[in-house]
């Protein structure tokens, strides 16, 4: 772990798009395409067998699979190389059959980011939970609004947690119907129709999305407009998290003093510094993520069938932005800890 990834990175969620992880969905989707084709007759079952054997019992030859990224792009063919030579040699045809390597990657994707969604679903829930424990013994206690950065009129606690947790709210009902539209099987073969699979392509789909848990989608290789989605559903995510931290850096200052929090930041200098760490990592990857979502929409522009640059622009910017909306959800679970609202002034 870096000094910096101690500060604002996520370990669990890295850990969940790791390349260990993503070689490990791509074996998943390897096996369930031959269980899925046997199961319609497209290839048979002794070789359906085979191939789910050897990616149960494979070990993966790392360099080769570097240098095979590096002079493919990708690193399937580098993969399915591996996988073929142990494959007796009359199954080796049945591997990867009609499928090609967006397939594999774009699938596997949706593996991981299932995976996730639940870490997310689970802080998001704990942060509504602190902030709702807030309101229940704090949330009639007033507090002084303020506008454009100058006091205002009183307002209550209550309010001001409000606003900071219906978007929360708002962000978890939208990861459910996102784990409906987004998390589903891609299956296209090289150009997007399933022409490959000889009039199976449907069905083999439908087995592999019941076998890998996934939605059941027509092919999506060059419309990448859930993945845009989901770059600005992490955007707003991280950005009402940032919100709150904005808040809270400003609640605390001591000519405010509207909050103190327990265990802050100390400083080399100033004994009596009590920094608020956590809120302002908030406001700092709020803006990281919101940046990498401009780049992410750029690849909205993807020419003809497949997008070599669209589709690296991708795996450029949305592992970021999934690590750092988890860290700011992870952060945001501390900060609601740290929080020790104060009394009114007399």
């Amino acid at each position: 772990m870096s000094l910096l990834s101690a500060l604002a990175g996520d370990p669990e969620i890295e850990a969940l798009l790791s390349d260990q992880a993503q070689l490990g969905a791509m074996l998943a989707f390897e096996r369930a395409l031959a269980e899925a084709s046997a199961e319609c007759g497209f290839v048979s079952s002794a070789a359906a067998s085979a191939i789910a054997a050897a990616t149960e019992n494979f070990e993966l030859d790392w360099p080769k699979l570097n240098a095979g990224m590096a002079r493919d792009g990708v690193v399937v063919p580098a993969l399915v190389r591996q996988l073929r030579l142990h494959l007796a040699e009359e199954h080796r045809p049945a591997l990867h059959k009609g499928a090609t390597s967006q397939d594999v990657i774009d699938t596997a994707l949706m593996l991981q980011v299932a995976k996730v969604f639940g870490v997310y679903e689970t802080r998001l829930s704990t942060v509504l939970a602190g902030l709702e424990e807030l309101a229940h013994v704090y949330g009639d206690r007033p507090l002084m609004a303020h506008t454009r950065m100058q006091v205002a009129l009183p307002t209550t606690w209550g309010a001001k947690l409000a606003s900071w947790g219906e978007p929360l709210q708002r962000h978890l009902r939208a990861l459910a119907g996102m784990r409906r539209s987004l998390l589903v099987i891609q299956l296209g073969g090289p150009v997007g129709d399933r022409g490959s699979f000889e009039g199976f392509g449907d069905a083999i789909a439908a087995g592999m999305a019941k076998r890998l848990d996934l939605g059941l989608a027509t092919p999506w290789q060059a419309q990448r407009d859930p993945i845009v989605a989901l770059g600005n559903l992490l955007a707003l995510i991280a950005g009402t998290l940032g919100k709150i931290g904005m808040d809270v850096t400003l609640l605390a200052q001591n000519e405010v003093a509207a909050v103190t929090l327990a265990g802050g930041g100390g400083s080399s200098a100033m004994a009596h510094k009590s920094n608020p760490v956590n809120a302002e990592v908030l406001v700092a990857l709020a803006r990281q993520v919101a940046g990498l979502s401009g780049t992410l929409n750029q690849s909205l522009v993807h020419e003809n069938e497949r997008s070599g640059a669209a589709w690296t622009l991708e795996w450029l910017t949305l592992p970021a932005m999934l690590v750092s909306t988890g860290a700011s959800l992870r952060l945001a679970g501390k900060l609601v800890e740290q929080i020790r609202i104060a009394p009114p002034k007399t």
